[in-house]
């Protein structure tokens, strides 16, 4: 619209739709030129702890995951979220090409997490959803299930590489259990190590 409307120029002439840019051409839109400095790429790995949202603002008292990070890196887009509840680690970063390899269905990254019901898992509950999948609104969900203990079944290893809106307590739920706890410990080749809650570390992508 801005072309179209004879806002841009390249190097003082008048751009055209379709018009190709080297990397030396002076581009300005109504006058001024565009900043093409190459900013650089930051990716980060958050520990997160319950209670907060993934959201640059708060939803009510609920303070947001940018609130533990300095200034500078508050301008970063979290990769993949977890809901309030929910703990484990967050991507961020200003890598848009980054975020959808991550994110996007078609690349299959494998994300684990702890879980905790409100009881115990019955074999055939366990069996439906490792197996066959339970059917949700949005689709049928099937995860991977590993018990974390031989001595209770509430506590459980989930595997997915799905990453639909609280995908993983809609499954439960739709059984009659009550997801108490779900930390998510690995997303794809990233995981927490050692980072402790509310803190972070800067990935080094080289």
């Amino acid at each position: 619209m801005l072309i179209e409307k004879g806002k841009v120029s390249i190097n003082n002439h008048r751009a055209q739709l379709g018009a190709r840019v080297e990397k030396d051409d002076t581009v300005t839109v109504n006058g001024k030129p565009l900043d093409t400095a190459t900013k650089p790429l930051i990716y980060l790995t958050l520990h997160k702890p319950a209670g907060y949202v993934c959201s640059r603002k708060r939803q009510g008292d609920a303070p947001t995951i940018y609130e533990l990070l300095p200034e500078k890196y508050r301008e970063l887009k979290a990769v993949g979220r977890l809901d309030k509840d929910s703990s484990g680690l967050i991507l961020l970063s200003n890598d848009g090409d980054f975020a959808f390899r991550m994110t996007h269905p078609k690349f299959h990254k494998t994300k684990v997490y702890k879980i905790e019901l409100d009881q115990d898992l019955e074999p055939l509950h366990q069996q439906m959803i490792g197996e066959f999948g339970i059917t949700l609104d949005d689709g049928v969900s099937q995860l991977g299930l590993m018990r974390l203990s031989d001595e209770n079944r509430q506590q459980w290893q989930v595997t997915m590489s799905e990453g639909r809106n609280r995908q993983i307590r809609r499954t439960f739920a739709s059984l009659g259990y009550t997801v108490t706890d779900l930390h998510r410990t690995t997303f794809g080749s990233y995981s927490l190590d050692d980072i402790k809650k509310g803190e972070y570390t800067l990935v080094d992508m080289r």
